[in-house]
């Protein structure tokens, strides 16, 4: 293992040029070849408009949020991300490259409090408040096979990727966020929590969804999740849609998108 990202900060300069802060500049790489790719978060990027507020729940350093908003001068973002040397990126990131951009050290889930989240320093994208060691293992293992790394490469790829600790992190809402920031219509909904999709729309009142247009999401069908997910979704009058990455192919992690056209 790599010195503390606490005390190494990094840095990844993008396709374009922008130097962005982060934890793992491996891991924030393949976080923007997501992101840039011809899936649901273009697609997402492409029905916003200058001065529409999104919600950038599971921001990470900020990458999806510097993406929406390259792409539509004026957004209003708020983005929250609860892990400490996580979100010391994502607020310079903001700071740097979203303008009026809020950075919210949080949690989001079904209620308010405090809860203990499982952190990787050396795979911070794969932290959350569900974390599973053995299932981050497989799926990065998944992941990588499918990328045409051999299997003996894998094995010390992975080994103490997720070796993890416990952080006390605040929680909110949903609507607490809508309430804390005034916000009165969100146009996007991002979600990517690492397994705690459904906690997010459960901390949504059933009052404020008419004020949500669109949602987009990284969902980790288990347990029939993904469905539960979607209906979710449906029940607030948006319609989803689904997809899977070639690169994912074999593990549980789909997109969703949902509007209300």
């Amino acid at each position: 293992m790599t010195g503390s990202p606490t005390t190494e900060r990094r840095r990844l300069r993008l396709p374009d040029g922008r130097l962005v802060r982060c934890t793992r500049p491996a891991e924030a790489s393949l976080m923007w070849r997501e992101i840039s790719g011809d899936g649901f978060y273009r697609r997402a990027s492409r029905g916003l408009r200058p001065g529409d507020t999104v919600l950038d729940i599971g921001a990470n350093v900020g990458l999806v949020s510097i993406a929406f908003a390259a792409e539509n001068p004026g957004l209003r973002v708020i983005a929250a991300e609860p892990v400490p040397d996580t979100f010391d990126c994502l607020r310079a990131n903001l700071d740097r490259y979203v303008p009026g951009g809020v950075a919210v050290r949080t949690a989001v889930a079904a209620t308010a409090g405090t809860q203990q989240l499982t952190y990787y320093p050396d795979a911070p994208g794969n932290s959350g408040l569900y974390a599973d060691r053995q299932a981050d293992d497989a799926l990065t293992r998944t992941f990588m096979r499918n990328g045409g790394i051999d299997d003996e490469s894998i094995d010390l790829l992975i080994e103490g990727l997720h070796d993890g600790h416990s952080l006390e992190v605040p929680v909110t809402t949903v609507s607490g966020l809508l309430r804390e920031h005034g916000i009165g219509r969100v146009a996007l909904l991002k979600v990517d929590v690492e397994r705690a999709e459904l906690d997010v729309l459960r901390g949504v009142a059933p009052a404020d969804w008419s004020r949500i247009d669109a949602v987009v999401a990284e969902v980790h069908d288990e347990e029939q999740r993904l469905a539960e997910f979607c209906d979710l979704l449906r029940a607030a009058g948006l319609s989803p849609e689904t997809r899977q990455d070639p690169s994912l192919n074999g593990t549980e992690l789909y997109e969703v998108y949902g509007d209300r056209s």
